[in-house]
């Protein structure tokens, strides 16, 4: 995750539900290009996610990253202030940033601002270890992936369009209408993605203003085209970053290895356990994405063939 995070121009994210010991959690996937992790947990917030980007680590650091997160987010300028202000700025753990928030007499009973600052302070961390330097999230538009520098699927925006139900024939027509002009202008990004040219970039953009700002009369159907538009510079974050997928179809597909274990196993009783699935199933989608053999890299590993043979380490794969 670590290499990935690192070097990767974009991470394709996702999650399933999942079981242990008993009881409901979630399954996240994080992949790129070169790579892909799973991780499971029973927590499906924003701080979970922030948390995971973090690759292992358990730091907690206020910086300008995280000062302007707090700002983005509306948290309160005296807080902000108060945070910015302090000469400690890194945390090892949970429990050291809590107790300096106490210090400050910062009200940690207030669920929603300590959600807040503690996703800014993850945040902050990530950025501080050199992780997600200039890495775009591509999601569903989940709550939780919603982060700096985030894309939104095309296909789970165009899915609000889908789930609309006409009550007359005029409504089912102008709905057909903007569906044909919505993939019309996803064909014509992905074609400007092959070959990107910056004086197209406009034209693209305003398209995208003519169709979802048009009103056709048909309340529910205006309604989304609204929520849609307020989406733009995300479903447009392509124009800037040709590298980027329009879609999640991959993490999809990533997510249906785990969707299948599950179904066939039910689930994992000890956290030994959730661990070993988590990792073999991210060592199997990232050498299919290098196009190596599993089975070869774990015969490596565990020192089964000459050492002069062997396949160098993922994370060496992964950064190249």
């Amino acid at each position: 995750m670590q290499a990935g995070l690192t070097t990767a121009p974009y991470v394709s994210v996702d999650d399933t539900g999942a079981r242990h010991a008993h009881r409901n959690g979630i399954t996240t996937q994080i992949g790129g290009a070169r790579f892909c992790v799973f991780r499971t947990g029973r927590s499906k917030s924003r701080l979970n996610f922030l948390s995971l980007l973090r690759a292992g680590r358990e730091d907690y650091v206020i910086n300008d990253d995280a000062l302007t997160y707090m700002r983005q987010r509306k948290v309160a300028p005296r807080v902000i202030d108060r945070l910015a202000a302090q000469p400690d700025r890194s945390f090892a753990s949970q429990m050291a940033w809590y107790a300096h928030l106490v210090a400050l007499r910062i009200d940690v009973f207030d669920r929603s601002l300590l959600r807040e600052i503690s996703e800014a302070a993850v945040w902050g961390a990530v950025r501080h270890n050199g992780l997600m330097e200039n890495t775009v999230v591509v999601s569903d538009d989940a709550g939780q992936f919603r982060i700096p520098n985030h894309a939104l699927c095309w296909v789970h925006g165009e899915r609000l369009l889908q789930k609309l139900m006409p009550k007359t024939k005029p409504q089912a027509r102008k709905l057909d209408g903007l569906r044909d002009q919505v993939w019309a202008l996803y064909r014509d990004l992905k074609f400007w993605k092959q070959t990107p040219c910056a004086k197209d970039t406009p034209i693209l953009a305003n398209r995208f203003d003519d169709i979802f700002l048009q009103r056709t009369g048909y309340k529910e159907l205006d309604q989304q085209l609204v929520r849609l538009h307020r989406r733009k510079a995300e479903l447009l974050k392509v124009l800037e970053r040709p590298e980027i997928p329009l879609h999640t179809n991959a993490s999809e597909n990533d997510l249906r290895t785990c969707v299948t274990k599950r179904k066939v196993s039910g689930g994992t009783m000890s956290k030994n356990g959730r661990t070993a699935r988590d990792v073999m199933l991210g060592l199997m989608k990232t050498c299919r994405k290098l196009g190596i053999s599993f089975f070869a890299y774990l015969g490596d590993r565990l020192g089964l063939n000459p050492a002069a043979d062997r396949i160098p380490a993922l994370p060496e794969m992964v950064a190249r």
